[in-house]
This record gives structure tokens, sequence and C-alpha cells, in this order.
């Protein structure tokens, strides 16, 4: 084989075992400031603001639910547990993506609101399952769609799980489902001085006759 072919040969397999991360996009450097994460992933907006309007979690509360799973990363997965303290096993659970999602959910949303396409690496299906998660928690378990910390709860928890008060005995989850909805409230506050740049991403777009 001729040193061409064989880089050729070496980049395919590269690619083969990297699959789509290699294309994922960076976490934003800034994850403290909504305004300047969207201007890096301007695409974001859009995901998160169809999700908005489609399930009725705001932008805000969505974004804060990826910085605390995922801080942005779109192919991670919980750290392996260790045997022994040192060989490499198992992970705690299935979860994936920007999300967190885990397979038994992950499933559930696909057969009930996204079709078998849709994937945990993509910013966009995230975003919905993220909303159609939260609905369900507003339908099962009474939690306001503006109550970040209890949605965070929830979503942690499961619906079952936060119907019988689980999170009481999780201190950890507790804390961080208070941090989320510290975030929440600062994206939101960020959002507010900036969204209108967001909403006139079309060359023929003017505010204030952009899309509301």
């Amino acid at each position: 084989m001729t040193g061409w072919l064989r880089g050729l040969s070496l980049v395919g397999m590269v690619l083969g075992l990297t699959g789509c991360a290699v294309f994922a996009p960076a976490p934003p450097q800034n994850q403290a400031n909504l305004c300047e994460i969207f201007r890096e992933q301007p695409d974001w907006y859009d995901a998160a603001r169809d999700a908005q309007q489609k399930w009725g979690t705001p932008i805000s509360t969505q974004m804060a639910f990826i910085a605390r799973e995922s801080s942005f990363r779109s192919h991670v997965k919980p750290p392996r547990q260790r045997l022994l303290g040192f060989i490499p096993w198992t992970r705690p659970s299935s979860a994936f993506g920007y999300a967190q999602a885990q397979d038994p959910v992950w499933g559930e949303y696909k057969a009930e609101a996204a079709g078998w396409f849709a994937s945990r690496s993509d910013m966009e299906d995230a975003t919905d399952f993220i909303g159609w998660y939260n609905a369900r928690t507003h339908r099962m378990a009474g939690v306001s769609l503006y109550n970040p910390e209890h949605l965070y709860l929830a979503y942690h928890e499961g619906q079952g799980g936060y119907r019988r008060g689980s999170y009481h005995r999780k201190p950890g989850v507790r804390r961080a489902a208070r941090q989320v909805a510290a975030t929440a409230a600062r994206y939101r506050s960020q959002l507010a001085a900036c969204e209108a740049e967001f909403r006139c991403d079309r060359f023929y777009q003017v505010w204030p006759f952009c899309r509301g």
C-alpha cells in the first residue's frame, strides 16, 4: 500500500473510532454568561427558543440544566467506576450527551415525541428532550415550569421519586437543584439584555420585526 493510501486508511480509522465527536462544537468559553454562549453558538438559541414555544420551559432553565448536566459537552458520559480503586470498570448509568438523558427515558422520549433519529449529542434534540421531560413533570407532579429548582429535582430523581420526596434524603441533589435555580436566574437576567440580537439572526430581519 502506498504512503498516501495508508494515510487515508488511518484517517478513516480515526473517524470511524471517534464518530461525530470529531465535528461536535467545543464547549463555550464563558459558560457563566448566556449571551456569550449564544454568541458562540447562535443555533443553540434557536433550538432552545423552539423548545420553549413547544413545551413551555424557559430558555434560561433549559440552558441551566445543560450547564449543570454536561457543561455543554456533546458526548460526555459519567466517569467509569474503579474496581479495586484503579481498574476502569462500568459506568454508574447510561447517561449521555448534553442533557445526560439515560437510555430508558430517552427511548420513551423518542417513541412519544421525537422519532428514532433523535440524538443526545445534538443540541436541538437535547433542548427538546428537557422541554418534553419538564412538561411531563408539570403534568404528573404539578411542578411549575417556572420553578427550575423543583424541575431539576424531578429531572434528577424522576417524577415518581420526586413525588415520594426521595430528594429529602439527598443533600447533594438539593444543593445541585439550588445551583441550577441560581444559574437559571442569572441566565434569565442576561438573556433579557441580549435576546433581541438572536431573534434577528437572518439578513432580512430587522428589530423589532423579528419572530417573537
